[in-house]
């Protein structure tokens, strides 16, 4: 059996971010995804041993310089992270510019930002934005 792809995906406590997240982890494991898993962590709780054996990961926060993302900014500033793919998301544009700015620092592989109106997202739109980002179709 092949071992699948391990996705992080990121994120602040904000409710709407939150959702978002699980829906994002939601899309892996399943056709044509199969062959990826996706974990879902607070940004509080990142650490190096989180990212280091991931394939991809994803970033998401409402507001920008959550105090959430401290352990992020700072390891982001001393990590390479280079080619590994990442997207970013919120609901706010400046959000996103933090984020792609924290991923500069890593020289990962950013993608298109997603930026989720209303709080919610089309499962359609969302598996065409994640398979950009992991370089997978959908």
């Amino acid at each position: 059996m092949k071992t699948k792809r391990k996705v992080l995906v990121v994120t602040d406590n904000g409710p709407v971010t939150v959702n978002i997240a699980k829906n994002i982890a939601a899309v892996f494991g399943n056709a044509p995804f199969d062959h990826w898993s996706a974990t879902v962590i607070s940004a509080g709780d990142f650490s190096p041993t989180r990212i280091l054996p991931v394939h991809a990961f994803f970033l998401g926060c409402e507001k920008p310089e959550s105090p959430d993302f401290t352990p992020v900014k700072e390891l982001f500033k001393h990590i390479n992270l280079a080619g590994r793919p990442c997207g970013v998301f919120s609901t706010q544009a400046n959000a996103i510019k933090y984020l792609s700015g924290l991923v500069r620092d890593s020289d990962a592989a950013l993608g298109s930002p997603l930026v989720v109106e209303n709080g919610s997202n089309d499962s359609r739109k969302l598996k065409k934005w994640v398979g950009g980002i992991i370089g997978d179709k959908a």
